[in-house]
Parts: C-alpha cells; structure tokens; sequence
C-alpha cells in the first residue's frame, strides 16, 4: 500500500511535466505562466516539475540572500501582474531590509518588498540560444510569481552557482502544494462607507503613503473610493489613457514614474520614455533599461488621481481591471520633499480634459 501511494505521489509531477512538454511541442512560444493557466496548475508547480535538472529549490533565508543579489552584478529584474510586465535592468544595490518589509534603493532597480507574501524560491538554469539562462524566481503561496531576476552580465556563472549551493534548500521534491489565492473580497455598499468623512480625511492627507491608510480606515475599496470622491479629487478618463499619457510624455521627453506590481512586490521605473509601441493588445515601452507589457484591452477604468501632501497634490494616472484591481500608477518624477513638476501636472490635466469617461464604473 505504502508503495503504491508513493508511486502516485511521484507520478503526479512526471505527468505534469509531460503535459507541459505536450503543450511546449505544440505551441514553442507559450510562456510558462499561460501553460500553466492552461494546464489548470501555478506557475511554481509547473516550473517545481524541473528540480533534479534545471531547477533547484531555494531555502529563503531572505536576510542573507537578498544582499548577496548585487554579486551577480547586472541583472533583469521583472515584477508583474495579470496584466502588466515591468522589466529593468541594472546592479541590486542599497538594500535595506526592515522585518516583513524590504527595499532596493539603487537609480535603476528600486524594488518595495513584503516578505509575508513570500513563499517559495527557485534556481534555474534553462537552455537558452547558445548558453543557459541563469535566474532566481520567487513565489506566493499560491505558487503566482512575486519577482524574477536574471542574470545577464558574462562572467557571474561561478558566483551563481555558489550562490545557489549556499541556499539550496533540504526539500528538493518536484511536488509542491500550494493553497488556492484568496479572492479579493466584494466592496461594500456604498450606502454603507462614511463618504463625508472620506472626502475629509483625503483632503487632511499629509503624504501619498497615508492614502491605504485612508482606505482601511474607511472600509472602501481603491475604485469605489475614487468614485465616490469629488472630481477636484478623482477624475475618471477612458481606458486607453494608458497610451495617450505614454506617448505624451515620450514627445516631451518627460520623467515619470511608473510602478507595477502585485501583493509580494512593487517595481518603479523613474525617468523618461522613449519608444512606445502598441503590439495587438499590449501597449509597450521597449526601451534599453526598461521595458513595460501592459494588455491595454484589460484596463477597465483610469483616474486622474490627486493627493494633497506636505509637499503640495502628488497627481497620478491609476490603471484597473474589471475587479477593481490595480493595474499600474504614473506618476511625475519627484523625491519627498519636492514638488511635483508642473510639467507631469499640466499633462495630468491635459489628460483629463481630452479624455473624459462618459461613466464611471
């Protein structure tokens, strides 16, 4: 009996990674995240089918790795959600590590970290042109990917596979069991959300960090908050704001800040856009130290956003799905401390005015 069960729980990874291989033959250009959608499994189930060979799993003592990323010199780090890709590229530097919480510092890669999310954590040397691709991935709970980092600078092999020998982990079996993702709960009535004293309390804000504060403290959802604010406070624009504020800003030759990411991590590209291309549903930006992928056919609802801090209002264009969850934020560049430019303000409004929603979802 013993022997059977066992032969079973062994199989069941075997005949995923078949399945995987099944689909990769038919279709060589499918990512791994939508074979595993296809294949009705996580991301990191799908990709825990390779330890023993191209994979390893990773013990996430995550205050001793983190700091020892920077060895691996020039990296591609990439942060994503169901309807965005954020990709930079340069050296994990001044990172500070605060319990649950995390940060990257440096001009090029700038990172927010919350470690709770953070559950498993792969090696992975796969076949790619000539060479391997070396790369570390970690994963929630549920096996959806937090942050993947590439190696892309020549020489860093030894330092990798140092790296990965150091924290390989003591369980190495290609089962792994992930809980399902807890669905995001419905948002109250609005019968039931004090809006007055939303409003207030927006209008009191000292700095942009205190607005999820706002939220919680309210018991509204990030849309339904916007909606119910007054338009001095949120306007509401067409879906397609998303390229009309790329393009604009990419002519003016404009710094901005543009963040993506999901409940384990948040990436920030600070600086000017240059090449910004629409590819069927993505719109992208495909620039030398960035790139950004976001389905531009699943923004639901956009805002012109603006938050009143110590500093003066911190505008920002805000992204949605159809859920209400959070796609992307643009802001202007800008440090604590400092004004926002008036050049990233007035296109704010521009946007505003040249791109009314006719209704607000």
């Amino acid at each position: 009996m013993n022997q059977t069960a066992n032969s079973d729980v062994v199989s069941e990874p075997v005949r995923l990674r078949q399945r995987w291989q099944a689909l990769r033959d038919e279709q060589p250009r499918t990512r791994i995240r939508d074979a595993a959608e296809q294949l009705g499994v996580s991301e990191a189930q799908l990709l825990a089918t390779g330890l023993g060979e191209t994979v390893v799993r990773l013990d996430l003592r995550l205050d001793a790795l983190l700091p020892r990323i920077e060895t691996l010199g020039r990296v591609m780090s990439l942060t994503r959600n169901a309807h965005a890709v954020h990709e930079k590229r340069g050296t994990w530097r001044n990172i500070e590590l605060h319990g649950k919480q995390g940060l990257v510092l440096d001009e090029e890669i700038d990172l927010r970290l919350f470690f709770s999310r953070w559950t498993f954590g792969f090696a992975i040397r796969e076949p790619h042109g000539d060479g391997l691709r070396r790369s570390l991935q970690f994963f929630d709970a549920s096996g959806m990917a937090i942050h993947k980092i590439y190696v892309e600078e020549a020489g860093r092999e030894e330092t990798f596979d140092a790296l990965v020998k150091e924290f390989t982990h003591a369980e190495q079996s290609p089962r792994l069991s992930v809980v399902p993702a807890t669905p995001a709960a419905a948002p109250r009535p609005d019968s039931a959300i004090d809006v007055e004293g939303l409003r207030s309390g927006w209008r009191a804000l000292q700095d942009t960090h205190e607005f999820f504060a706002l939220l919680s403290r309210f018991k509204v959802a990030r849309t339904q908050a916007l909606r119910l604010a007054e338009p001095e406070l949120a306007t509401a624009v067409k879906p397609d704001a998303l390229t009309w504020v790329l393009e604009k800003a990419s002519a003016a030759q404009l710094p901005i800040m543009i963040f993506v990411g999901n409940p384990g991590c948040i990436q920030i590209h600070t600086g000017p856009v240059k090449n910004v291309k629409a590819m069927g549903p993505w719109m992208n930006v495909l620039d030398a130290g960035f790139n950004l992928h976001v389905r531009a056919d699943h923004v639901h609802s956009a805002w012109v956003v603006r938050k009143p801090t110590r500093d003066g209002v911190v505008t920002s264009v805000e992204l949605f799905d159809e859920a209400g969850e959070n796609i992307g934020l643009i802001f202007g560049k800008r440090k604590p401390g400092v004004p926002e430019s008036q050049e990233w303000r007035a296109l704010a409004e521009a946007l505003a005015q040249a791109m009314p929603a006719r209704e607000v979802a």
